[in-house]
């Protein structure tokens, strides 16, 4: 049973998601401001943690880049509906995937079932579960879920690895953005959606640039996201 964390200050709309998601079969632990849901997820240990931005004494930006200094903790955030920019920089700062409120129970549970899958890394290749991925000085352990850059770890969020895991097997081939959606976020590509854009943005950010000094994922404008071979790279 997963173990799940609901930080937001609205006591009613809490109660209401964790009856909801009981009824899922999570197991699901409420609190109502930031302060507390740091206190919570360094203290405890849970699967995934649901993240409100306005919240009181500390808000959901904050918690977040507290929770990230130690913690890879899958992060799902609320955010005001219709509002790009609490989406943007959330993702910017390492949340796996947001929802705006007011959010409906069974999307809420539909993006934390795929988060969590992504977590444990459940695929229908097996051999592309264990195959290790390495391109210039970039090292991809799908088995452990690691990423290695001339080899020091990088930490990446769940959703960033499985985003790093997919173009790195299809290196030198455009990878559309529709098909990076729907495989990894596991939902339809929306019209004004930059999950995705800012994913590979957080990958690009930790991995820096090839030795030859080149960029390692191309963006193919309109289309999607090329990673781009060793020897495309100017490496030997």
């Amino acid at each position: 049973m997963a173990r799940l964390l609901i930080a937001d200050d609205d006591q009613e709309l809490c109660a209401l998601l964790t009856e909801y998601l009981v009824s899922e079969d999570f197991d699901v632990e409420c609190v109502h401001d930031g302060e507390r849901a740091v206190e919570r997820v360094l203290a405890e240990s849970y699967d995934l943690m649901v993240l409100d931005i306005m919240m009181p004494k500390m808000n959901g930006f904050d918690a977040l880049r507290e929770v990230r200094k130690t913690q890879g903790i899958p992060v799902l955030m609320l955010t005001a509906r219709g509002d790009d920019v609490d989406r943007i920089v959330g993702l910017e700062m390492g949340a796996d995937d947001y929802l705006p409120k007011p959010c409906n129970p069974r999307e809420l549970v539909a993006r934390i079932r795929a988060i969590l899958r992504r977590v444990q890394s459940v695929e229908t290749d097996a051999a592309a579960q264990t195959l290790t991925l390495i391109i210039d000085d970039v090292e991809v352990r799908p088995s452990s879920r690691e990423v290695l850059v001339t080899n020091s770890p990088v930490e990446l969020t769940s959703t960033e690895f499985s985003v790093l895991a997919v173009l790195m097997r299809q290196a030198g081939e455009v990878v559309t953005k529709k098909q990076l959606t729907e495989e990894v976020l596991e939902r339809k590509l929306s019209q004004y959606d930059r999950s995705m854009d800012m994913h590979v943005s957080n990958i690009r950010r930790k991995l820096g640039k090839t030795p030859a000094g080149d960029e390692r994922i191309k963006t193919i404008r309109g289309v999607g996201y090329l990673y781009v071979k060793a020897q495309e790279s100017g490496v030997s």
